[in-house]
Formats: C-alpha cells, sequence, structure tokens
C-alpha cells in the first residue's frame, strides 16, 4: 500500500493483483455541518486523475470523452449502489461507508465494481449473535490473524461480507450474511505480523463466493469469486472488495483533464 497527500487528503493505495488499476481509499472525520461524501468523492477523483497523467493508468470504464467533463455527481442504484456519473458518461465505481466518527470512501481505478467497509471489535460485545451471520469454520480460520481474539475475528469477517455485499451492489436486502462463504486467507499475511496476528497496517486477501442459492440472484459466473483485501489498523478492520463485471469495461484513449472538475452530488 501506497500514501499520498493530495490536497489535504490522505490518499492511500492498495493494488489486488486481479486488477489492473489500483483502488484508492481515504477518510474524513465525520462533521454534521458538511457534506463529507461531496470532499471525499472531489479528493479521490482529483488523485485519480493526477495519477493517470503521471503514470498513464488506463482508465478501461470510461468513454473517450469522461476527461473532459467539468461536472461530476453520484447517482444510485435500485438497491443503493452509488455511481460516479460525468456529464452523461458512466464513472468509476465508489462506495462508502462510516465508523464510528470517521466517514470512508474508495474509489476502483479500474472496471471492477466495489465495495468498502470497516468494522471494530466493540461492535461484537454481549450476546452477539455470532451464529446468524459467521458460519463456525470461518470464525475458526478468522482467528489466526485476529489472534485468537473471537471480537476481532468477528469484526475482520463482518469488513469482508460487507464489503463484498456493497460491490455486488445489493448490501445485504438479496444476500444473507451466511449466503456469503468466506474462505481462509490466501498467501498469508503482508506487514508486520507476530505469532500469526496481525500488527498495525497488516492486509491479508480473501476470496469470497455465494451459495448456490445466492448466485442464482445475479448474472455473475459462479466460478468467478469475490476478491477481499483486509488491512488491519489496531482493532479495526478495512476491507475492500472487487468484483469483476466484464461487461461493463469498455476501451478506448482519454484526453487528460485540462481544469478541476465541479463537484455535485445526487442523492448519495
Amino acid at each position: 500500500m501506497r500514501m499520498d497527500h493530495h490536497q489535504g487528503f490522505t490518499v492511500q493505495t492498495m493494488n489486488f493483483l486481479c486488477a489492473k488499476g489500483p483502488v484508492f481509499y481515504t477518510s474524513l472525520p465525520c462533521d454534521p455541518m458538511e457534506d463529507q461524501k461531496q470532499h471525499l468523492i472531489s479528493g479521490l477523483w482529483d488523485h485519480l486523475v493526477t495519477v493517470k497523467n503521471r503514470s498513464g493508468v488506463q482508465l478501461l470504464y470510461h468513454h473517450p470523452d469522461a476527461f473532459s467533463i467539468q461536472v461530476i455527481r453520484v447517482i444510485r442504484g435500485p438497491l443503493g449502489r452509488p455511481q460516479l456519473l460525468l456529464g452523461d458518461h458512466m464513472g468509476p465505481a465508489i462506495s462508502f461507508c462510516k465508523s464510528g466518527r470517521t466517514r470512508w470512501a474508495a474509489l476502483c481505478g479500474d472496471g471492477h465494481d466495489i465495495g468498502i467497509d470497516v468494522a471494530q471489535s466493540h461492535e461484537f460485545q454481549g450476546k452477539y449473535p455470532f451464529s446468524r451471520v459467521f458460519h463456525p469454520r470461518e470464525l475458526w480460520h478468522a482467528l489466526t490473524p485476529a489472534g485468537d481474539d473471537l471480537k476481532k475475528a468477528a469484526a475482520l469477517l463482518w469488513s469482508v461480507k460487507e464489503a463484498a455485499a456493497k460491490a455486488l451492489g445489493c448490501g445485504f436486502h438479496l444476500v444473507d450474511p451466511l449466503q456469503m462463504i468466506v474462505y481462509p486467507s490466501t498467501g498469508g499475511a503482508t506487514g508486520d505480523v507476530t505469532a500469526g496476528a496481525a500488527k498495525e497496517n497488516s492486509t491479508y486477501d480473501f476470496l469470497v463466493r455465494l451459495s448456490e442459492k445466492a448466485a442464482n440472484r445475479f448474472p455473475m459466473d459462479r466460478a468467478r469469486p469475490l476478491r477481499v483485501r483486509s488491512v488491519c489498523h489496531g482493532k479495526m478492520w478495512l476491507s475492500i472488495a472487487l468484483l469483476n463485471r466484464q461487461s461493463q469495461q469498455g476501451g478506448g484513449p482519454h484526453r487528460p483533464v485540462s481544469q478541476p472538475l465541479k463537484m455535485q452530488t445526487g442523492d448519495a
């Protein structure tokens, strides 16, 4: 992962092996007097454009005229999935979440759908109904990166499942948490890891597959899993999921942006 400071934002970059472009994410303290989503979108978009112009990143989903558009806004699908609209052209996938007093946003640098979620250990106190959202085997293998802390393992799994549901575009409206199966982390952790437990900024990669009943509701290849990368921040886990919908991808060169975009938000 990489962090860049851009126009007052600390934008972090996450790279997936399955993606052709990076994922950018950032956060802001919640402020009821301001529209954090507008600031997050503006900061992430400006950062994406800067990276593209600097490194020539190919953005497969855009219409050739997308970067000449000066108005950007957020629209929502029937089940609430947010999507950037650049003039009349669909922009990159974006996702939001809120944890405590912080709002997070992630923007995908290629044609994948995306979901972000943050979960903390204290959310799973008391008699939390673990059996309603987690399979016993999921909890068992999540205990390793969580250092045998059940609440931290639950936070990890929940952030993975919630991020995956957002990438599908339905949240948990059409999919039950138990219909999402989280497989053990592949390739181990990166970062500083002691005795199997993830330390600050350690990352883990997961595959998530839908049960047969849930998979029938989505026009996606059942053999294609969702890929989720999770980052440890103390007792908090941040997870970002990617889903490759090939039908949404296009090609063609793009013109660089000559001036900043104006922000115009919809119902986001």
